[in-house]
């Protein structure tokens, strides 16, 4: 199969590019998330801020990881399922300033036991509104990514290991 160019084929697939933008974003969201802990103690809501600040660091690694699975050819998928991919872990920007937006305001709502242990009050309707919706669409987004990598896994394995050939 023809690589797209700049692209390098690793066991037919040509998800190169897509690997290296999942890596990319990875150690952006853990930068941020670096960052964000320098904040903690100068928000309104430290606790909040924390969380956000576990979301950048957790989501950056989950990325790369994305990453390292198409680089490397674990999971084997099609061009645009690696491009949904990328864009479901790019959508996870959303969900981590929300989580500092909500770390600001008090909004408790996406998530009510941090915000209680944080004693945040809550914040006006269209600000609680916000930081829900930030954390729901890109959750579903991550949920079918995450399904598309789990089922390139099987796919690759099933691809790579004939099932007529007896364990030795």
């Amino acid at each position: 199969m023809a690589a797209d160019r700049g692209s390098v084929s690793v066991a037919g697939t040509t998800n190169s590019a897509h690997s290296y933008y999942l890596a990319g974003n990875g150690a952006a969201l853990i930068l941020a998330g670096l960052l964000c802990g320098l904040v903690i103690p100068a928000a309104t809501y430290p606790r909040l801020m924390l969380t956000a600040h576990i979301q950048f660091l957790v989501n950056g690694m989950i990325s790369v990881f994305a990453g390292l699975m198409l680089r490397t050819a674990i999971a084997t998928v099609g061009q645009r399922s690696a491009t949904l991919i990328v864009g479901a872990h790019v959508s996870v920007w959303v969900v981590c300033f929300s989580e500092v937006f909500a770390a600001i305001t008090g909004a408790k709502n996406a998530l009510p036991i941090a915000a209680a242990q944080a004693g945040a009050p809550g914040a006006v309707a269209w600000q609680e509104l916000l930081v829900v919706a930030c954390h729901m669409v890109p959750a579903l987004f991550l949920i079918v990514a995450w399904a598309l990598l789990v089922f390139g896994m099987y796919t690759g394995f099933v691809t790579r290991h004939d099932r007529s050939t007896p364990d030795r």
